[in-house]
C-alpha cells in the first residue's frame, strides 16, 4: 500500500454520506482500485518502481512507470468498468459514486506526487509534489481524513460496540502506518512492495466489510 492511502480512505468514508446504500467495502475497493491493479502489474513486469531514498521527503519510492494503472486516461477507463459492474445492481447513483471514487484516486495522487503521473500512456506527466514536505503532507491529508471520518460517522453510526471499535481500530492503524512512512526503511525489493500491496488491499476491503456489518446506514428511496 502506498503512503497516500490516508487520502484515499478519507474519500471512501466521505462517499458513504453521498450514497449510504453502497457497502463500505465497495467504496474502499473503488477508491483503492488503481493501487490494487498496480501490484499485479508490478509482478507481471508491466510497470516498474524502485526505492530511491530522498526522492521526496515523505516516501522514498520512485514510481518510474505505471501508465496502465495510474494514468488519468486509464483511471477513467477502470472507473467506467467499475461503474458498469455497479450499474448491474440497478443503482445508478451508486455507479456514479463508484466512478468518481476510482478517478479521485488519480486526483489525490496528483496532489501528493512529484510529476510522475502520466495523463495517458506515453503522455506528459503531472504532480504537485505535496510529498516534498512532511508537515504539509500531514496537515493536508490529516484534514482530509478528519473530514472523511466526520462524514462517515454521521452517515453510519455504530450499531454495536463491535462497530465502534472496528472502525476506530482501522483509523488508529491507518494513522500509525501513515505517519511512520517518512521514518521507515525503504522496501527491500519490488516483490515485497507488490505482496504488501496485494495483502494489505485484501485486508483493508475485508476490514471495511466487517465495519459495515456492525454500523447503521441511512437507506434513501431508490431513484
Amino acid at each position: 500500500m502506498r503512503p497516500v492511502f490516508v487520502g484515499h480512505l478519507a474519500a471512501a468514508l466521505a462517499a458513504k454520506s453521498v450514497e449510504p446504500r453502497v457497502p463500505l467495502a465497495a467504496l474502499v475497493a473503488a477508491t483503492f482500485g488503481l493501487d490494487f491493479l498496480w501490484p499485479a502489474f508490478l509482478l507481471a513486469g508491466v510497470e516498474t518502481v524502485r526505492a530511491q531514498p530522498g526522492i521526496t521527503a515523505f516516501t522514498p519510492m520512485d514510481f518510474e512507470s505505471y501508465p496502465w494503472s495510474h494514468s488519468l486516461l486509464l483511471a477513467a477507463v477502470w472507473g467506467g468498468l467499475a461503474a458498469w459492474v455497479t450499474s448491474r445492481t440497478g443503482r445508478a447513483r451508486g455507479s456514479l459514486v463508484i466512478f468518481a471514487l476510482v478517478v479521485s484516486h488519480w486526483v489525490l495522487d496528483w496532489v501528493t506526487h512529484r510529476p510522475d503521473l502520466p495523463l495517458w500512456p506515453g503522455g506528459p506527466k503531472a504532480g504537485l509534489g505535496l510529498w516534498y514536505s512532511v508537515p504539509a503532507t500531514i496537515i493536508v491529508e490529516g484534514a482530509l481524513l478528519g473530514l472523511g471520518v466526520a462524514l462517515y460517522l454521521r452517515a453510519a453510526p455504530a450499531a454495536s460496540r463491535v462497530g465502534h471499535w472496528a472502525f476506530w481500530s482501522l483509523i488508529v492503524v491507518t494513522v500509525v502506518i501513515w505517519v511512520s512512512q517518512p521514518f521507515s526503511p525503504p522496501p527491500p525489493n519490488v516483490g515485497a512492495i507488490a505482496i504488501v500491496g496485494l495483502v494489505g488491499g485484501a485486508l483493508l476491503v475485508t476490514w471495511a466489510g466487517w465495519i459495515d456489518r456492525h454500523r447503521r446506514s441511512a437507506r434513501p428511496p431508490a431513484p
